[in-house]
């Protein structure tokens, strides 16, 4: 057996462990979803917000609620979280009272794409929407909670270590820690299945859970020692950091309902929301972890496109060869054909209005795709064609990718199936760890 088989067969495993402590899926003949992929039937899943307000409203009532979320927070009617605290009979019922707003990086709206946003107007409410990503991602500030009974955070991640949003909530979780105030975490689903771990662990010399001081800034992505793709929810990440940062947060949990472990997002029958600019579906939050560590290079990652994180370019790449010897590794679950495009008005600014050749990554069996394994091997074959064109910021790619022990073997020519494979013992612990804060089967 290969020790790319062994890593799918190890990642079996995990998911035969994890299936085996609930009812086995049954139902009709799969269908195809948005994305083309088999579609199972489910019950649709109640997020935690939907949940807190039929079944836990004693959590916040008679209380002043701060809440930080953005277009992402909502019911699946796609009713905002906002205005359910703030005008749902049920929670004016209860007593609830909304009195704080934050958003997190790329706004309330989640339209914004740079850094240092300003605070913004709730039309609706009439609250301001206090920004928590200024230079980088901030905690919500003592001063905002003076008078706050309960802080709510109601954010969808992607299953990706790399997502702020987790930065988001984690510092939230401190902050309720100082002030002593609960916070309660509405847990939703992780969109792209939470049976699969893998790609690097972040190394514990690059992670850093605290909130940024000047003599060592934080990156609310680069936040603990986590797989790249590390199967879980916000709601259990949470618990994570409470249990292995030893927090003394007054957490609180509201888990789904209806949702198991197996599920892809498009099987919830919850909406889609974009959950930032560039992830406007659910195939860029399948292949963002292959992609996501380049944003630290000179290479388009295909922002400015209609299909951010499919496919990636740069003018110097010889994308026909490139994808000659990627289509020659037999990676799992996709397949790379040669293209152009021409990002407008990119967010990380790279070729703007250039036509650059590139590659675009087409999902065939999303239950076979091994993103991080794809982003080394990405690696490796740049580093063949265009070492002398490639450029790369090492700290933000190794805080990306995990490990610049990764970054390097790769670049000195290590086959990167083999690089990867060094990297499953530490992940069959991570998830074997893992389980004793899981919420769902």
């Amino acid at each position: 057996m290969s020790m790319a088989m062994l890593s799918m067969a190890l990642a079996s495993v995990a998911m035969t462990a994890c299936a085996s402590n609930g009812p086995r899926e049954t139902g009709p003949t799969p269908e195809e979803g948005p994305d083309g992929m088999p579609l199972r039937r489910n019950r649709k899943v109640r997020p935690g917000i939907s949940v807190l307000l039929d079944d836990s409203i004693k959590l916040v009532a008679g209380k002043r609620v701060a809440l930080i979320t953005n277009q992402t927070g909502v019911d699946e009617k796609g009713r905002r979280t906002i205005d359910l605290l703030a005008a749902d009979p049920r929670a004016a019922r209860a007593g609830v009272k909304l009195v704080r707003l934050f958003a997190p990086e790329h706004g309330a709206k989640g339209t914004a794409d740079k850094p240092n946003l300003a605070d913004d107007t709730d039309e609706k409410t009439g609250l301001t929407v206090h920004s928590l990503y200024q230079r980088t991602t901030i905690a919500p500030p003592d001063s905002l909670l003076r008078d706050v009974d309960v802080l709510v955070v109601d954010l969808q991640d992607i299953g990706t270590r790399t997502w702020t949003y987790v930065g988001v909530m984690l510092y939230a979780m401190r902050a309720g820690e100082r002030r002593n105030i609960p916070v309660l975490v509405l847990d939703r689903p992780n969109p792209i299945s939470g049976t699969r771990t893998e790609g690097a662990l972040l190394d514990s010399a690059l992670a850093n859970p605290n909130e940024s001081t000047p003599e060592r800034p934080s990156n609310a992505f680069a936040l603990f020692p986590m797989p790249l793709r590390h199967g879980l929810t916000m709601g259990e990440m949470a618990r994570l950091f409470q249990a292995q940062l030893k927090l003394g947060t007054r957490l609180t949990v509201v888990p789904m309902q209806n949702w198991t472990r197996q599920m892809w997002f498009d099987e919830t029958s919850l909406p889609w929301v974009k959950p930032s600019p560039n992830m406007p579906n659910l195939s860029s939050a399948v292949l963002y972890p292959a992609l996501v560590p380049f944003e630290a290079s000179n290479l388009s990652v295909g922002r400015g496109t209609t299909e951010p994180f499919q496919r990636f370019g740069a003018p110097w790449m010889r994308a026909d060869t490139l994808v000659q010897l990627l289509e020659d590794l037999s990676l799992t679950g996709v397949r790379f054909k040669a293209e152009r495009f021409t990002p407008s008005q990119p967010g990380d600014g790279k070729f703007a209005g250039q036509s650059i050749p590139g590659v675009r990554i087409e999902i065939t069996d999303r239950d076979l795709v091994q993103p991080a394994r794809i982003g080394a091997s990405i690696l490796w074959a740049l580093s063949r064609l265009n070492r002398d064109s490639l450029r790369i910021t090492a700290k933000g790619f190794d805080e990306r990718m995990g490990s610049s022990r990764v970054r390097e073997a790769i670049l000195g020519g290590a086959d990167p199936d083999a690089v990867m494979d060094r990297q499953l013992p530490a992940v069959v612990a991570f998830e074997r760890d893992a389980r004793r804060i899981r919420l769902y089967r």
